[in-house]
């Protein structure tokens, strides 16, 4: 599992096309906490997925009353917008077009993601705005600080 983790001001998601080419008209936002590019890996499981969630909602990248990194989502009420994001297991290494085989199979990563969204919500008490799970999406937001963290795990 990889998530960029992006400190956030006003922040949308809007998907254009469904996974078919389908227009939709899908548009969900919030006020001010994290955007979460989520991307399952290959032979992650709940226990992977849960682990990020609530290493997100944890996490204390939101200033104190002194300036400092001291504060987390679940401190500040802030809210999540959870976009799913398979291109983040990219590996460019080779060659000039990225490798995209360590992204889990849209039949496994579709519910982990949905499962990390919901985790926020139901065992943190997040207000969580969602992307659509295979579709052509426009993120759009501005990055408080800027602060971008990575978090990964491996399953096992």
């Amino acid at each position: 599992m990889r998530i960029v983790v992006q400190r956030s001001g006003p922040a949308r998601v809007v998907a254009t096309h469904d996974n078919a080419g389908a227009p939709i008209g899908h548009e969900e936002s919030i006020d001010r906490g994290l955007v979460l590019l989520v991307c399952a890996e290959e032979g992650d499981d709940a226990g992977v997925l849960d682990w990020g969630a609530d290493k997100c909602a944890r996490l204390r990248i939101f200033e104190d009353e002194q300036g400092k990194m001291n504060r987390s989502l679940i401190d500040t009420g802030g809210a999540a917008l959870v976009v799913s994001q398979f291109t983040l297991a990219g590996d460019a290494s080779k060659g000039n077009r990225p490798s995209f085989v360590r992204a889990a199979r849209p039949e496994v990563a579709a519910p982990l993601v949905e499962r990390f969204a919901s985790r926020l919500e139901n065992e943190h008490g997040l207000r969580v705005a969602r992307g659509v799970f295979g579709a052509t999406m426009r993120v759009e937001l501005v990055n408080d600080g800027p602060v971008t963290i990575v978090v990964e795990k491996s399953a096992g």
